[in-house]
C-alpha cells in the first residue's frame, strides 16, 4: 500500500504543476494580446531591430500607408499632430533633398513614432522608388537625407525548349518573363523573336536583382546561346574603358547596321514577292515589302541611324514615314496610325528609335506595318539582305574578351550554375 501511495503522490503533484503552468502561460498570452492591441493600431507594427531603412527602431510604433490620389505632405502630416507652421519649416528644411510637388499616388510612406501617450513622431520615410527613399529624422534638429536600400545581384542560369513561346517556357522555368524582352535586346540585330519557333532552344546567364530581400526584376546578361531553326548564336557581354557591348564567340560585335525586324515583337505576314494577290484589292500585284503583324498601337523602330526625309501620308500606303540611311539604303515604313513625337523631315534618328505606331491606314486589311527596303534606289527585300557586323572587338581586348567567353561558357554549358551574390553600394 505504502509503495501505492508513493507512486500516486508525484503524480498529483505533477498534474496540479501542470495545469497551474497552463493557466499562467494563457494568462501571459492574454496579457501579451491585450498589450498587442493597445500599442498596435490597424496599419501598424512593432519592430526591434535596425530596418531596410537603416533605422533603429525598437520601442517605437510603425504606421505605413501609401499616398492618395491628390493627397499632399499636408494631408499626410496632419494626422500625426505636426502643426502648418512645422510643415511649412520642414518643407523648408527639404529643399534640394526632396521634391514635395513630386509625390505621387501609390508611392510607400512610413511614420515612426515613440511608444507613449504623446506619439510624437519621431522619423517619416517616404519611398520614391523600390531603391531610393527620403529620411525626414524629426528626433531632435531636423535632418533630411536621401539614401538607398541594399541591392544584391543573384547569378542564374535558365535554359529551356520552346514549346509555345518564350514567355511561356521562362514561366515554366519559373524565370521573370521579362529576360524575353533581354533577350530580344541582346539578340535584336540576329534573330526575329516573333519567328522562334517549336524546338528553338536557349540558355541564359544573367543577374537577378534584389531589394530588401525581395526580388526586384532582370538585371544585366552576361551570356546566353540562341539555338533558332537549326542555327546557333551565341552573346557575351565585354566592356573595357572604350566600349560595353555584346559580342559573339569569334569577339565581333552583335550589333549590326540593321535591327533584324522594325518592331520588338511581330510576326512576319507577308512577304516580299514579284507577284501576290492583294487582300484588299483581290488583284495579283507586287508586294514589294515585308509585312509585320503587330496590334494597333505597338511602337514601331527605325531598324537603323539615318535621317528622316518623308513624313506624309496617302491613299495607299497611308501614314508612312522614309529614312535615309546611307548613300546605298534607305527604310520605309507604311500604314501607321500615327508619327511619334518629333518625327519630320530633317530629324535624325537613331537605330531602335520609336517613329511611329502600327496602324492599319491605307489599303490595309488590318494592323501591321509594310517595311519597304531600298538599296541603290531599288527596292529589294530585306529577308534575303546579308550585313556584316560592326567593327570587331580591338586586338589588345581580344585576349581578356576570350578568358572571359571561356569562363561564361563554363557556367552556359555545365550542368549547374554557382550562385554568387554581390552587395552593390
Amino acid at each position: 500500500m505504502k509503495e501505492k501511495k508513493l507512486n500516486r503522490i508525484p503524480m498529483i503533484t505533477f498534474n496540479k504543476v501542470f495545469i497551474y503552468l497552463l493557466i499562467s502561460a494563457a494568462s501571459i498570452l492574454t496579457f501579451v494580446s491585450c498589450e498587442g492591441v493597445e500599442l498596435n493600431p490597424e496599419n501598424t507594427v512593432n519592430i526591434a531591430q535596425i530596418n531596410e531603412y537603416g533605422i533603429l527602431a525598437d520601442s517605437l510604433i510603425e504606421f505605413q500607408n501609401e499616398v492618395k490620389k491628390n493627397e499632399t505632405l499636408t494631408d499626410i502630416f496632419l494626422p500625426f499632430n505636426i502643426s502648418y507652421n512645422e510643415i511649412y519649416n520642414l518643407v523648408q528644411n527639404s529643399k534640394g533633398v526632396f521634391d514635395v510637388r513630386k509625390i505621387k499616388p501609390g508611392d510607400k510612406y512610413t511614420f515612426y513614432v515613440s511608444n507613449d501617450s504623446s506619439k510624437s513622431v519621431k522619423y517619416f520615410v517616404y519611398e520614391e522608388d523600390a531603391i531610393n527613399y527620403c529620411v525626414f529624422d524629426l528626433r531632435d534638429s531636423v535632418n533630411i537625407y536621401k539614401a538607398k536600400k541594399e541591392v544584391i545581384t543573384k547569378e542564374r542560369l535558365t535554359n529551356g525548349t520552346i514549346e509555345h513561346s518564350l514567355y511561356y517556357c521562362l514561366e515554366k522555368q519559373n524565370a521573370d518573363p521579362n529576360l524575353a524582352l533581354k533577350l530580344s535586346d541582346v539578340f535584336a540585330w540576329a534573330i526575329d523573336f516573333y519567328s522562334i519557333q517549336k524546338g528553338d532552344n536557349f540558355k541564359v546567364l544573367y543577374d537577378e536583382i534584389y531589394v530588401a530581400d525581395k526580388f526586384y526584376g532582370v538585371g544585366r546578361i552576361k551570356g546566353a546561346y540562341f539555338n533558332h531553326k537549326g542555327k546557333d548564336f551565341l552573346a557575351y557581354f565585354f566592356e573595357n574603358e572604350n566600349e560595353k557591348d555584346y559580342f559573339d564567340e569569334n569577339g565581333n560585335s552583335l550589333k549590326k547596321a540593321f535591327l533584324k525586324a522594325p518592331l520588338k515583337f511581330s510576326r512576319i505576314s507577308s512577304k516580299f514577292s514579284p507577284s501576290r494577290l492583294h487582300p484588299v484589292l483581290k488583284i495579283r500585284r507586287p508586294h514589294l515589302g515585308v509585312d509585320f503583324a503587330a496590334p494597333s498601337g505597338t511602337p514601331i523602330l527605325s531598324i537603323g541611324d539615318g535621317i528622316v526625309t518623308t513624313v506624309a501620308r496617302n491613299s495607299g500606303s497611308g501614314k508612312y514615314v522614309k529614312i535615309k540611311h546611307n548613300s546605298v539604303y534607305s527604310t520605309g515604313y507604311l500604314h501607321m496610325s500615327r508619327f511619334a513625337v518629333g518625327i519630320k523631315p530633317g530629324v535624325k534618328v537613331r537605330q531602335g528609335d520609336v517613329i511611329g505606331y502600327v496602324g492599319s491606314t491605307g489599303l490595309s486589311s488590318g494592323p501591321h506595318v509594310d517595311l519597304r527596303f531600298w538599296k541603290n534606289g531599288h527596292l529589294v527585300n530585306f529577308l534575303k539582305e546579308e550585313f556584316p557586323p560592326s567593327k570587331p572587338i580591338d586586338s589588345k581586348y581580344k585576349e581578356e574578351f576570350l578568358q572571359l567567353r571561356d569562363h561564361i561558357s563554363s557556367k552556359l554549358f555545365s550542368a549547374d550554375s554557382s550562385i554568387t551574390q554581390v552587395a552593390i553600394n
